[in-house]
């Protein structure tokens, strides 16, 4: 009778405790993260025992071995992925591809400029044996991965080259696992491939998590994500006690002229952290950018002006000192046929911004930027700059100055 008694009650604090972490706004997608919240922690080995115990019911990410049965074979396994221990993973990468890697991750073939970027800033550096050509000429920025052997373009990559390094583990830009670029080439070949972004602040967080994940960097993943909300979380509580009336109208440009950037940008979340409207929010299309007509923007007749510069088109970032090129193409914005009715052109605000702070996840630098130029007055003390050099000293481990080197934004603040 006491036992009768007992087991129920046991079971019901279990359920409680196991509902207590279900509710979580983006999933980890690492099997064995069995109640779908953000992490893997013993609350999923007590969901998996009631899932044993039939009182829950399967979840995706439940069955932890990835062998279609949950058993207390996958309590064993997410008692290892708690403990770093575990002899493989398996995943959801950002393109809603399952992908099963051996464990420890030894050796990395990076296709992916931004993902080279994160693993860096988790410690990963050592683990990178290959790069593409184009992260290759960055060696400013990466001035050690950059010497590392080179595979081909992110797209477009030799296979074979990358076999021969022998990766535990190839990390791809999201849009580059389309059919039409690497087909079925990876897995003939036997190749591991996990596509990430990220960019996009509404994901990013849980999307640096996995990558610390996969690679054995959970706190240093931590650590980053915890930096970037020191940058942004100030910003949001300003933002949250603006009204609709107070907030500037923007017009986001894509590196190509007259491309607006969607609600299905990274930029988007961006400009609306930073306190501003995107009028290119609702534009029709199935990709981030939508192609407007001159007169459109100058219907809409914008309080402000951002464009997304090219990195390939126009000299700017870590490489670059000379503003030159930047100022040469905010001057022919504001040259351009009608837009000196425009509101934003009329009082000099039109902004440039490189894609190194605001294409990778580095943009909560870009958003606080963005922040200062919607609303300088609410944010006289924010500094932008000094984020972005606490970034480079405590993250990414190079000798950088931005007091000497780089062009990020256009005009810098002193001629804003």
């Amino acid at each position: 009778m006491r036992m009768g008694i007992i087991l129920p009650g046991i079971v019901a604090v279990l359920v409680l405790f196991a509902l207590s972490a279900a509710a979580s706004d983006y999933t980890l997608g690492v099997f064995g993260n069995a109640n779908e919240d953000d992490t893997v922690n013993m609350q999923d080995v007590t969901y998996t025992e009631l899932i044993i115990l039939e009182y829950r019911d399967e979840t995706e990410l439940s069955d932890a071995k990835y062998d279609g049965k949950i058993n207390m074979q996958d309590v064993t396994q997410i008692e290892l992925i708690i403990l770093g221990r575990e002899l493989e993973m398996t995943f959801i990468d950002n393109a809603e591809r399952t992908v099963t890697v051996e464990k420890p991750i030894e050796r990395i073939v990076m296709l992916s400029t931004d993902s080279a970027e994160v693993v860096r800033c988790l410690g990963g550096k050592e683990l990178i044996v290959g790069v593409t050509t184009y992260l290759a000429k960055d060696a400013v920025f990466f001035p050690d991965i950059a010497l590392l052997p080179t595979v081909g373009s992110s797209f477009h990559p030799d296979w074979e080259v990358v076999l021969s390094l022998d990766p535990d583990l190839v990390f791809a830009y999201t849009s580059a696992l389309k059919p039409k670029y690497f087909g079925d080439t990876p897995e003939r070949l036997g190749i591991a491939v996990g596509g990430f972004s990220n960019c996009k602040l509404l994901t990013r967080d849980v999307q640096l998590r996995e990558q610390g994940y996969i690679i054995g960097k959970r706190d240093c993943a931590e650590e980053l994500i915890n930096f970037y909300h020191e940058c942004t979380d100030p910003i949001e509580e300003v933002v949250g006690g603006i009204s609709e009336e107070e907030k500037p109208r923007v017009y986001i440009e894509c590196c190509s002229d007259y491309n607006a950037r969607t609600s299905r940008s990274g930029t988007h979340p961006m400009c609306e952290m930073a306190g501003g409207i995107n009028i290119g929010a609702d534009l029709p299309g199935e990709g981030t950018v939508a192609g407007v007509d001159p007169e459109w923007i100058i219907d809409q007749n914008p309080d402000i002006i951002v464009k997304v510069v090219s990195g390939s088109k126009v000299s700017n970032g870590y490489d670059e000192d000379d503003p030159a090129e930047m100022k040469a193409v905010r001057d022919a914005i504001m040259s351009r046929t009608g837009f000196d009715g425009i509101s934003a052109v009329q009082d000099g605000k039109v902004y440039l911004i490189c894609p190194d702070i605001c294409d990778r996840s580095s943009n909560s630098i870009g958003v606080a930027y963005m922040a200062k130029w919607f609303h300088p007055t609410l944010f006289d003390d924010l500094d932008p700059e000094a984020m972005h050099q606490t970034y480079i000293d405590d993250f990414c481990g190079i000798d950088y100055d931005l007091d000497e080197k780089g062009v990020f934004v256009y005009p810098p603040f002193a001629e804003s």
